[in-house]
């Protein structure tokens, strides 16, 4: 998988008498050699970053919060929340942090201990059980794991629960959304049943872009709502918990509690406020850019999108090779044309399939369409070798 810089994350495993880390600084090395990279946003360094920030703060006269306290961070958080439509918001150093925080409030304030989950989750996925080992709620999962979860999976569930989580696109099957119909049907179960619903918006910025609607009108019917200040904005780190001002109070302490209360929180929220328009103004660019590459992947087969049609500027592709074969083919071509694919391929469930994840970006944005089809000629034709050998 990649994350929206195209840089390499997991995947295929350690080269023969190698070290993982000596393997991830080869696949670096490999990847810095390229003139061309397809996924993501064009990747910066710290010296630049932090000379833009520089400059930023000079010309915006920014001073220094203290713990949270100052108007860079505040005024941020206030526009944020306004942006959503809630009444507070509050800066917390991760998603991690911030959702189950939420998530565990949401369900003592109803004394329902127990919040639904889609199976691809990632506070099921990649938060190591902090839900579970830190007593913060219990778990159980709703609807299928290879589609969205629908108002029917939740009526289907016949248990009281506090909260529900819902992540808007949902990554982890390629950026699939329910319809605006569907989403609207979901908040109104959620009403009825006095659950809590909870958005995990960690690309809630090209999910609105999606559906075509505002950021506001998307957020309607969350009780609560999570964004990510890196993920799409360019920021160094950090999220924003959105909700209303008693959520927002009973949250900011319960982060200090989790040591969440940071001395200085300006350089990162510094980082996202500087580009912050400017990113979300680009997202609908990026959405036409992935309608027309939908359009040109339809001559090179063996690179399935899912889902179908394209629905964010994000998809996965899936290929007739290993996840190991996937990575080789990555390798080959950014040694022999120097252009990287893609930061990493995982395993599908069907033996010899692998799949691989594209943010559409900055780096789209600026190649030409014969660029793109050469890229991808280049890859679709390692892919017949290797399903022919």
């Amino acid at each position: 998988m990649a994350d929206e810089h195209g840089m390499f994350v997991t995947g295929g495993g350690p080269l023969p008498h190698m070290d993982w880390s000596n393997q991830l600084q080869d696949l670096v090395s490999l990847r810095q050699g390229c003139h061309t990279v397809l996924g993501g946003n064009a990747p910066s360094t710290p010296a630049q970053d932090f000379a833009a920030m520089a400059q930023w703060c000079q010309d915006n006269q920014v001073a220094y919060d203290h713990y949270g306290e100052g108007e860079v961070v505040q005024g941020f958080e206030r526009k944020i929340a306004a942006l959503l439509g809630y009444e507070a918001g509050l800066f917390v150093m991760s998603g991690t942090l911030a959702q189950a925080t939420a998530l565990r409030l949401a369900s003592t304030a109803r004394a329902r201990p127990l919040v639904g989950l889609h199976g691809t989750a990632h506070v099921l996925k990649h938060e190591r059980s902090n839900y579970q080992l830190l007593d913060h709620f219990k778990a159980i999962l709703l609807g299928d794991a290879h589609r969205p979860w629908l108002a029917s999976d939740l009526a289907a569930v016949p248990d009281e629960l506090g909260a529900v989580l819902y992540e808007l696109p949902m990554r982890e099957i390629g950026g699939q959304m329910p319809t605006w119909d569907e989403l609207d049907a979901i908040k109104a179960a959620c009403r009825a049943r006095q659950i809590h619903l909870h958005l995990d918006g960690a690309r809630l910025w090209e999910a609105a872009v999606g559906y075509g609607r505002r950021l506001d009108e998307v957020t309607a019917g969350f009780d609560s709502t999570y964004v990510s200040l890196y993920k799409g904005v360019g920021g160094l780190a950090g999220a924003v918990l959105v909700g209303s001002k008693a959520f927002i109070d009973q949250a900011r302490v319960w982060v200090a509690r989790q040591g969440g209360n940071l001395y200085r929180r300006t350089p990162y929220v510094v980082s996202a406020a500087m580009q912050f328009d400017a990113r979300l103004a680009r997202l609908p660019a990026c959405l036409q850019r992935t309608q027309w590459l939908y359009a040109v992947l339809a001559d090179y087969p063996l690179l399935a999108p899912n889902p179908r049609r394209p629905q964010v500027n994000m998809l996965h592709l899936h290929m007739p090779v290993s996840a190991q074969q996937a990575n080789e083919i990555r390798n080959r071509i950014a040694q022999t044309h120097r252009i990287w694919l893609f930061g990493g391929a995982s395993s599908c469930q069907e033996q010899g399939r692998s799949y691989i994840e594209w943010y559409v970006g900055d780096n789209l944005l600026a190649m030409t369409d014969q660029q793109v089809r050469d890229a991808l000629t280049a890859w679709h034709d390692a892919l017949r070798d290797a399903t022919a050998a």
